[in-house]
């Protein structure tokens, strides 16, 4: 069967579902996300839901109850004390921590709108994400308080909330943790911003009402959940609007690729990506919530070891990362003389994995390292490894169900069979738009087509495989050129912990290829790397140029910024 648009056979990945994926998924049954919510709140009541640990091992906890009355606290207070309506936006801007999934189900109760902000955010980008989102209130970890008295009067937020990291922590552990916070070798700034401390807030939507608030009962799935704001590596920060119908199908397409090994109730996930961060918020916050799962929150993962005692101190059953994250451990003392059997499943997104870390990974956990696909503007998972039957290396598996993948050439016509293209996909995750951008959301969806700006490759079979980011591909000698190709060819080689490749232009070639790259053995020179690549590389994709360099800038989730590399070497 030919689909004309397509040009190739109709879902050829549905062969690969078998028994274990359903093709077609039921419209979720919950009007919206806090409905949803409240429902496994309910069932899992007495369950720990949440454990922050630091990286001493101290921690604090809370059960499924205390998260549902807290967030009950904070929608009362967000609605009768601050006044807020329906529909509102109210930034978060915190590390992993207890306070993160109070106050973001608090939020979605009160109807009003949850802006993920990143606390590592510079005065400027607070800046422009608050204005730009339209932020009313905000809650804001007390570490980086002292910033947002410099852009405070300079953006619409009238209300501020401060928590801290050991926030509902035991009164004697949050002491000491408090007192020391070695995790982050600073001392807590001091700020004159006029605020409301998180507990006070609670204490006194308690007293605004009572029971169950019944705001989010006219919530809809077109009605906006989140403005989860792009990380702006390409441009400026753009805010996608992820309505509660995007988020609760991403859900259930989550659960129908995952349920082969999923436990309801007696999961134990680790995250050490950072809620803010939409791969962790949907995944580890949400998937993991209406599972019934213990969230072990690591507040900050780096260096490494910050990530120890959570693994060691808990029977950790899952886990996300990105190839930096997996590429690390497997380079810990600690990890390596006790990796963790139990274990079922990691996954890895955010950036491409490398074969290398992920057969290291498997032969030493004994676990799969499935990778999968996603980005904000699809809620954000797109394709996934399956967990049963054939798993393909070096592909980001298939499509979720109820989810199509086309791809284009520059002139969006449908490539041949077997040839590359930028991948678009349509299906019930894709963003409403951008937040008041519509001639940017006209350029990234068309006719219900989502153009991601990735350039995928597709087999018989319907698996797909990333062949590089469309703006950082090289072109040489008229020749194309994807930096993923050469950074994996660079990882396999013993002596490398990680590498980043960028085009620089050329009088000679237009392009050529330089990487930079971190060394695992200091004994590590460019003559072997040379050597190395002349092995695996024709001569156009082999670096003209190897530069050694102690780390690689990263984004908070720990994907190499390209870009960062190319505008230091071009000055831009």
């Amino acid at each position: 069967m030919e689909n004309p648009e397509r040009g190739q056979a109709v879902k050829p990945w549905l062969s690969q579902y078998g028994d274990h994926i359903d093709e077609m998924l039921s419209t979720p049954s919950h009007p919206s996300l806090p409905a949803a919510m409240i429902e496994a709140a309910e069932e899992y009541a007495d369950q720990i839901a949440f454990t922050t640990v630091m990286p001493n091992g101290m921690y604090g906890s809370l059960r499924y109850r205390e998260v549902d009355e807290m967030s009950d606290a904070f929608a009362y207070y967000l609605r009768e004390v601050l006044g807020l309506e329906s529909g509102d936006r109210v930034a978060l801007q915190m590390p992993n921590c207890l306070s993160y999934p109070v106050c973001m189900l608090g939020i979605l109760k009160a109807g009003c709108v949850v802006v993920n902000t990143n606390p590592l955010y510079t005065p400027e980008e607070m800046r422009h994400q608050f204005s730009d989102s339209g932020a009313k209130a905000l809650v804001i970890v007390d570490l980086f308080a002292d910033k947002l008295e410099e852009v405070l009067g300079e953006t619409p937020v009238e209300h501020v909330v401060i928590t801290r990291v050991p926030e509902f922590f035991p009164a004697v552990v949050k002491q000491i943790t408090y007192g020391v916070m070695k995790y982050w070798n600073r001392a807590i700034p001091a700020h004159n911003v006029q605020a409301t401390r998180l507990p006070t807030a609670l204490e006194q939507g308690r007293k605004a009402g009572s029971g169950r608030p019944d705001y989010y009962s006219e919530l809809g799935h077109d009605d906006l959940a989140l403005l989860q704001y792009t990380g702006g590596t390409t441009g400026v920060a753009k805010g996608g609007m992820l309505s509660h119908g995007n988020l609760l199908w991403n859900l259930a397409q989550i659960r129908a690729m995952t349920a082969a090994r999923m436990n309801p109730g007696e999961e134990v996930v680790l995250t050490a990506l950072p809620l803010y961060h939409i791969f962790a918020c949907s995944v580890n916050f949400m998937t993991m919530f209406l599972a019934g799962a213990r969230n072990i929150l690591v507040p900050s993962p780096r260096p490494i070891q910050r990530v120890q005692r959570a693994m060691e101190n808990y029977k950790i059953t899952w886990l996300t990362g990105v190839n930096t994250l997996y590429n690390a451990l497997l380079n810990e003392e600690w990890f390596v003389a006790f990796p963790p059997k139990h274990i079922k499943a990691a996954a890895g997104g955010g950036a491409a994995m490398h074969h290398a870390v992920v057969e290291a990974w498997e032969e030493m956990v004994g676990a799969p390292l499935v990778e999968g696909y996603g980005l904000t503007e699809a809620s954000p998972v797109v394709c996934f490894q399956p967990l049963q039957g054939e798993r393909k290396s070096g592909t980001i598996g298939i499509p979720v169900p109820m989810t199509d993948i086309k791809l284009v050439d520059d002139d969006n016509n449908i490539v041949a069979d077997g040839e590359a293209g930028e991948l678009c996909v349509k299906g019930p995750q894709i963003m409403q738009g951008y937040w008041n951008r519509p001639e940017e959301t006209a350029k990234t969806i068309k006719d219900g087509w989502l153009h991601t700006g990735d350039v995928a490759e597709m087999d018989p079979d319907g698996t797909f495989r990333i062949v590089d980011r469309k703006k950082d591909m090289i072109l040489v000698s008229g020749f194309n050129v994807y930096p993923n190709e050469i950074e994996d060819v660079l990882s396999r080689h013993g002596k490398v912990l990680e590498a980043a490749v960028i085009g620089v232009p050329s009088e000679k070639s237009g392009e050529e290829v330089w990487a930079f790259v971190v060394k695992r053995d200091e004994t590590l020179s460019k003559e072997e790397l040379v050597t190395h690549c002349r092995e695996s590389l024709t001569g156009y994709k082999r670096p003209k140029k190897i530069e050694f360099r102690e780390d690689l800038p990263k984004t908070p989730i720990g994907k190499i910024l390209r870009r960062e590399l190319r505008d230091e070497v071009l000055g831009g």
